[in-house]
């Protein structure tokens, strides 16, 4: 494993959710990115985010991790949840918060 692995290995099992992202949540970098942090902050993950573009290899480095090919990439509990696509219609369908509860990550508003 190279040292770019085990950073990312380090991120994804060392926070309960951490969001591989074009920018920061506090200043998105692409609009795909960013609909992912609205998605958190409406629903109250406590989440970290980690800038790829820092980076070109962080940026290669992640699609290799989870062999997706786009970022931005959410994992919870060391677990791969998706991309933009994917978390949007978990959390359309509610399925979001269900599932950030079920492993133990706190939201507002948790039925």
């Amino acid at each position: 494993m190279s040292g770019i692995n085990d950073y990312i290995d380090n991120e994804v099992k060392g926070n309960d959710v951490v969001l591989f992202m074009k920018g920061t949540p506090g200043f998105p970098q692409c609009g795909f990115s960013g609909q992912v942090v609205q998605i958190l902050d409406y629903i109250g993950a406590d989440y970290k985010g980690v800038n790829v573009l820092d980076s070109a290899e962080l940026r290669q480095g992640i699609k290799d991790y989870s062999n997706w090919p786009t970022i931005p990439q959410l994992y919870v509990k060391g677990e791969f949840v998706g991309g933009c696509d994917i978390v949007r219609e978990m959390f359309q369908a509610g399925e979001l918060q269900t599932f950030l509860v079920e492993k133990g990550v706190g939201v507002k508003g948790a039925a």
